[in-house]
């Protein structure tokens, strides 16, 4: 792909039979909608797009304070997206040891010790409330770019994100890189809330077979396209079919063969035919298998 190529969005895909929802996505880091700066005109344009293709659900997902706000206010303005609210398993780190590079797109932050990191919980426990709030995440564990300094904050931060999704009766949203053994013990410990969802999921076909048992919706993205990418795939076909979301996690993961440019909910549609193969399903019937699973999880 010529470097000129990747500031070109990917063309319409043909429209879906069926609507879904995209049950992960961060609008307020597409490329056009700056956090906090998003003119709705802007909002309703990407919701546009994707529902001229069957994609008529978002899942506007927090990753910290400023983002969860703006989810929620999202969400309370517009019927087709529903809101959650969490601190990322990389934010809890930066807010209890500092931040000073300001990585995570709020400049550079101080240390603010535990005290900070309950501050940040109690703010979000708030948000969960809110009725078009309808899940609490992206919470869970990343070990690929938290080093152990960081891994006590983070389970901390996971821990309490469990116990306040129980409490508000929400969707559990996980983020789980190179921590699926430690992901899964904190579940068992805690006890998982009735719905809980591996977002981007990135186990292999063993952990979607406990995924399964445990009754854990698995969430799949444009990353299930990649040539790289048979153990995700082999954990698609195992994968129950009641269990299976779709998720763009746009602007990252675009399926193949846009990989490398800016991802959005109206490429759903890639994603899922792709899905559709993997498990020897009709698009319909996958379609609508994913529909009904993602009102489900996310209680709308």
């Amino acid at each position: 792909m010529a470097p000129q190529d990747k500031n070109t969005p990917p063309p319409l895909p043909e429209p879906l039979r069926v609507a879904v929802a995209d049950s992960h996505t961060h609008l307020d880091m597409l490329p056009q909608l700056p956090l906090g700066g998003a003119p709705m005109g802007t909002v309703e344009e990407a919701l546009a797009k994707a529902a001229s293709v069957g994609v008529t659900t978002v899942v506007q997902v927090g990753c910290d304070l400023a983002g969860s706000r703006w989810a929620a206010d999202t969400a309370a303005a517009h019927d087709a997206v529903h809101a959650t609210v969490a601190l990322h398993p990389n934010e809890a780190p930066r807010i209890v040891l500092g931040d000073p590079d300001g990585w995570s797109r709020q400049d550079a932050r101080e240390p603010g010790g535990d005290a900070a990191l309950d501050a940040a919980l109690d703010a979000i426990d708030a948000l969960a409330a809110l009725p078009h709030v309808r899940g609490v995440g992206e919470t869970g564990l990343d070990y690929f770019r938290t080093g152990p300094d960081g891994m006590a904050a983070q389970e901390r931060s996971f821990r309490a994100h469990i116990e306040i999704a129980k409490r508000h009766d929400k969707a559990l949203v996980i983020h789980d890189r190179e921590a699926h053994d430690d992901v899964l013990r904190i579940l068992r410990e805690e006890g998982a809330p009735e719905r809980t969802v591996f977002h981007c999921y990135s186990g292999d076909a063993a952990m979607a077979e406990i995924c399964a048992e445990a009754g854990y919706f698995m969430s799949f993205a444009g990353n299930v396209t990649f040539k790289n990418a048979q153990p995700l795939r082999d954990a698609l076909a195992v994968a129950p079919a009641e269990l299976v979301l779709v998720e763009t996690d746009a602007p990252f993961l675009t399926p193949a063969p846009y990989r490398g440019r800016a991802n959005a909910p109206y490429l759903i549609p890639v994603t899922l035919r792709a899905m559709a193969e993997v498990k020897g399903l009709t698009e319909d019937a996958l379609a609508t298998a994913v529909a009904a699973n993602t009102a489900r999880a996310f209680g709308y």
